[in-house]
């Protein structure tokens, strides 16, 4: 096992990690958006109304794209399991 093969591999494992995060992360991001300018335009400022939305959000982003995330882990996570005797060697 070498240097360039461990870096290689947390490389890849770190993009892993933020590809499956995208979606969900970004949903968030734009309805926190748009009920921040909701909000502010008619300064209405209910705690709950900037929680449930994103969670509501996060959660059908989670369920359009968990087939496509387990298909992204598990494909990763058998080429890592192909490469153990290269490893070994």
């Amino acid at each position: 096992m070498t240097t360039e093969f461990v870096l290689g591999l947390g490389r890849e494992a770190i993009t892993l990690v933020l590809l499956v995060a995208a979606p969900m992360l970004g949903f968030g991001l734009v309805v926190g958006l748009a009920v921040s300018i909701f909000q502010a335009v008619t300064q209405v400022h209910e705690m709950t109304l900037t929680f449930i939305p994103k969670i509501v959000a996060v959660c059908l982003a989670l369920m359009v794209f968990l087939p496509w995330m387990i298909r992204i882990v598990v494909d990763f996570t058998t080429r890592l399991f192909q490469s153990i005797p290269q490893i070994a060697s």
